[in-house]
C-alpha cells in the first residue's frame, strides 16, 4: 500500500466540508501512482470515484495531463512541420452508441487537403461501450492495432493520418480501464483524455464535450498547460462531430484570443436529423458509400463536418469555402483515394496482417 497515495486519497475523499482540491503537482503524483500501479487496486478505485464525486479542478486536470505527458506516448513533430499545423481530434474513448460517426471521413478529407490529423483512443470501454474509432477504421479496411508508436508516426508522415492506440501505445493507461467498469462511472481521467494531445508538433487540439462546465474546465486547463490553439465542440455524444439537428456551439481559441461560434446548419443548407447509429456492422459500408459520392443524410453530415474543419484547419478562408472544398474532395474521389493510400501504407507497415472489407 502507498501511504503517499492514501494521503492524497484522503484529501479528495473527505467529504464536502473537509476535502480540498489537489495541487497540480499532487494530481500528477496521484496519476503517476495509478498508472504505475504503485497504488493498490482498492486505493485506485476509491480515488476514481471520490474524485468524480468531488469534481476535478483545472489544476488537477493539468496535473493528470502532466503525468500523461511524462509516462505516455508522444508522436514527434512531422519533418518540416508538415504542410499545415495538425488537427488533434479528441473524442470520448467510450465511443458512440446512438448516432453514426463521420470522424474517419473528416480525417480523410482533411488529409487529402494537406492538413495532418491525429486521432487517439482505445478499444470498447466502459461505461458506454460504444463503437470506438479503431473499429470504424477496421471496417474501412485499415487495421491500426498492431502498429508500434514509430510505425504510427511513419503512417502520419506518409498519409497525414495518425492514430495513438491506448492498448498498444500506452499500456499503463489501458491498465486502468477495468476500474472504469468496476466503479460504473467515468472518472476524471476520461475528461483529461479529451484534453490530451499526444503530438509534439504545431497543432490545434479539438475537444468534443457535452456539458458546458467541461468547456470551462478545458479553458483553465489549457491555459495552465500552455495550449494556445484549441477548439471546443458541443458535438454528437460528446464527439468532435457537429450535429445537423441543432446549432453548433463552438469555441475557438487561437494564440490567446477566444471566439464563440454559433453555427446554424439551416443557414448553409445542412439542417436535418442526425443519422442514427443503426447496425454497427454496416457502418463501414455506409461510410464507403459517402466516400463514393452517394447522396444520403450521412453524406450531408460528412460535408458539414469536413467543411467546418477545412475552414478551421486553415485550408479554406471561410466556412462556405470549406463546404465547397469538402464537396469537391468527396465528389472527385480524392478522399476515397486517401483511404486507399492509408490502407496500403498501413499494410506495408504491418505486412504480416491481412486486410479485408465488405
Amino acid at each position: 500500500m502507498s501511504n503517499e497515495f492514501r494521503d492524497l486519497l484522503r484529501q479528495v475523499g473527505s467529504g464536502s466540508h473537509t476535502s480540498r482540491p489537489l495541487t497540480r503537482a499532487e494530481a500528477e503524483a496521484a496519476t503517476r501512482m495509478m498508472l504505475t500501479q504503485t497504488a493498490t487496486p482498492a486505493q485506485i478505485g476509491a480515488f476514481m470515484i471520490a474524485h468524480r464525486i468531488k469534481r476535478p479542478t483545472a489544476a488537477e486536470l493539468a496535473g493528470i495531463l502532466d503525468a500523461y505527458a511524462a509516462l505516455g506516448p508522444t508522436l514527434p513533430a512531422l519533418a518540416g512541420g508538415g504542410e499545415s499545423p495538425a488537427l488533434v481530434l479528441s473524442c470520448p474513448y467510450d465511443g458512440r452508441s446512438r448516432t453514426a460517426p463521420v470522424t474517419p471521413i473528416t480525417a480523410l478529407v482533411l488529409a487529402a487537403a494537406g492538413i495532418p490529423v491525429l486521432l487517439h483512443g482505445g478499444d470498447r470501454m466502459p461505461t458506454k461501450e460504444g463503437i470506438p474509432l479503431v473499429e470504424l477504421w477496421e471496417q474501412l479496411g485499415v487495421d491500426l492495432r498492431a502498429h508500434t508508436l514509430a510505425q504510427a508516426h511513419t503512417l502520419l508522415s506518409r498519409t497525414g493520418i495518425g492514430f495513438v492506440y491506448l492498448t498498444q501505445h500506452f499500456p499503463a493507461a489501458h491498465g486502468l480501464v477495468p476500474y472504469r467498469d468496476q466503479i460504473g462511472k467515468r472518472p476524471p481521467l476520461a475528461t483529461a483524455e479529451l484534453m490530451w494531445s499526444p503530438y509534439a508538433g504545431p497543432h490545434t487540439l479539438v475537444m468534443g464535450f457535452v456539458h458546458p462546465p467541461t468547456e470551462e474546465l478545458a479553458k483553465g486547463t489549457f491555459s495552465l498547460r500552455g495550449q494556445t490553439d484549441w477548439i471546443t465542440v458541443k458535438g454528437l455524444e460528446g464527439s468532435c462531430d457537429l450535429a445537423r439537428s441543432r446549432t453548433a456551439i463552438v469555441g475557438v481559441n487561437h494564440q490567446g484570443r477566444f471566439e464563440r461560434l454559433l453555427l446554424h446548419p439551416r443557414d448553409y443548407g445542412f439542417d436535418g436529423d442526425d443519422g442514427e447509429l443503426g447496425d454497427e456492422a454496416c457502418l463501414g459500408n455506409r461510410l464507403l458509400e459517402v466516400l463514393a459520392g452517394r447522396s444520403s443524410d450521412l453524406h450531408l453530415a460528412a460535408l458539414w463536418n469536413a467543411g467546418f474543419y477545412l475552414w478551421q484547419g486553415g485550408a479554406a478562408a471561410t466556412l462556405e469555402a470549406g463546404l465547397a472544398q469538402a464537396k469537391d474532395l468527396l465528389a472527385t474521389g480524392k478522399a476515397l483515394a486517401k483511404l486507399e493510400d492509408l490502407r496500403q501504407q498501413a499494410a506495408e507497415l504491418s505486412p504480416a496482417l491481412t486486410y479485408s472489407h465488405s
